[in-house]
C-alpha cells in the first residue's frame, strides 16, 4: 500500500470516528460541561463579579443575595467569584498532570510491549510497585515530601497517574506487534524507531486518549483533596479543595460555602467522565 492510499485510508476512518463521536450524547454532554468550565478558567477576570480574595467584612457569612449569588465565606469573600477563579486549578490540576503522565508513561509502555525481555520486567515491576499503593495516598506522600503547592500537586498526581499508562500502552503494544504489518514493516528494512513511531504508536494512542480523559477526572477529584488537605493550592488563592476544608467548620450556619464547590467538583469530575466514555464508544472498533 502506498503512501498516499495510507494516509488517505486513515483520513477516512478519522472522519468515520468523528462521526461516531458526535453520535455519542455522553460526548456531546461531557464535551458541553468541559467547556463551560473551560470558558470559566479562561474567562475568569471577566466572568467573577468581585476579587476573589478580597474580604467583606460588612458581609462575612452572608447568604446568597442579589449581591452575592452564591453568599459569602467566613472572610465575607464572594463565593461565586472564588469558584469561578478555582476552576482555573482545577482544570490545571486535571489536564496538566494527566499530560506529564502520558508523556512518562506512554513512551515507557511502548518499549515494554514493543522489546519484551529486560525492558519489560525492570519497567512492568517499577509499574506494578507503584500500583500497589492506592493512588490517592501515593499522591498525598509525594506533595507531602515536595511541599505544599499548586505545581507540586500536579507534579505528585501525575507521577502517581504513570503507571496506569504504562499498563494500557504495553497491552495495547503487545497485541499490536504481532499484526502482520509489524512483520512487514521489519522485512522493509525499519529500523525499531520508526516502527514504533510509525505503526505501533498511532493504534496505541485511541485506547490511551481514553484513558487519559479518565484520569482526568481522578486528577481533579485528588487536586480537591490535596488542597483540603493543605497540601495543593495555597491560600488565599481560590481552590475548590481547600474552600471545602474552610466549609466543614460552618456547614450548619453556612451550608452554601460547601455547597457550590462540592457541586462543581462534581459536575467536572462528570463531564470528564461522559466524555471519556463518549471517546471509548467512538475509539473502540468492538463498539
Amino acid at each position: 500500500m502506498s503512501t498516499i492510499e495510507t494516509a488517505l485510508r486513515a483520513h477516512g476512518q478519522g472522519r468515520s470516528e468523528l462521526r461516531r463521536l458526535l453520535h455519542e450524547p455522553s460526548a456531546i454532554i461531557g464535551g458541553a460541561i468541559i467547556l463551560f468550565f473551560v470558558v470559566l478558567a479562561v474567562f475568569a477576570s471577566y466572568l467573577a463579579p468581585y476579587d476573589p480574595n478580597a474580604p467583606d467584612w460588612m458581609a462575612v457569612r452572608a447568604a446568597p443575595s442579589a449581591a452575592h449569588w452564591f453568599g459569602t465565606d467566613d472572610l465575607g469573600r464572594d463565593v461565586l467569584s472564588r469558584v469561578i477563579f478555582g476552576t482555573q486549578a482545577s482544570l490545571a490540576a486535571g489536564m496538566i498532570s494527566v499530560t506529564v503522565a502520558v508523556f512518562i508513561g506512554l513512551p515507557l509502555g511502548l518499549v515494554a510491549g514493543y522489546f519484551g525481555g529486560l525492558a519489560d520486567m525492570v519497567i512492568s515491576r517499577l509499574a506494578d510497585a507503584l500500583l500497589a499503593c492506592p493512588f490517592l495516598v501515593l499522591a498525598i506522600a509525594l506533595a507531602a515530601f515536595l511541599g505544599p503547592s499548586l505545581e507540586n500537586a500536579m507534579v505528585a498526581i501525575g507521577i502517581s497517574a504513570v503507571p496506569v499508562f504504562v499498563r494500557v500502552a504495553r497491552a495495547e503494544t503487545l497485541v499490536v506487534r504481532t499484526e502482520d504489518y509489524i512483520a512487514a514493516a521489519r522485512s522493509q528494512g525499519l529500523g525499531h524507531l520508526a516502527i514504533l513511531a510509525g505503526q505501533v504508536l498511532p493504534n496505541v494512542l485511541a485506547p490511551t486518549i481514553v484513558q487519559a480523559t479518565l484520569t482526568m477526572a481522578i486528577a481533579v477529584l485528588a487536586e480537591a483533596s490535596l488542597a483540603f488537605l493543605g497540601l495543593g493550592q495555597l491560600p488565599p488563592a481560590p481552590s475548590w479543595g481547600a474552600m471545602l476544608d474552610v466549609a466543614r467548620q460552618f456547614l450548619g450556619e453556612a451550608p452554601w460555602m460547601a455547597f457550590w464547590p462540592g457541586l462543581a467538583i462534581i459536575a467536572l469530575v462528570i463531564g470528564f467522565n461522559l466524555i471519556g466514555d463518549g471517546l471509548n464508544s467512538a475509539l473502540n472498533p468492538r463498539h
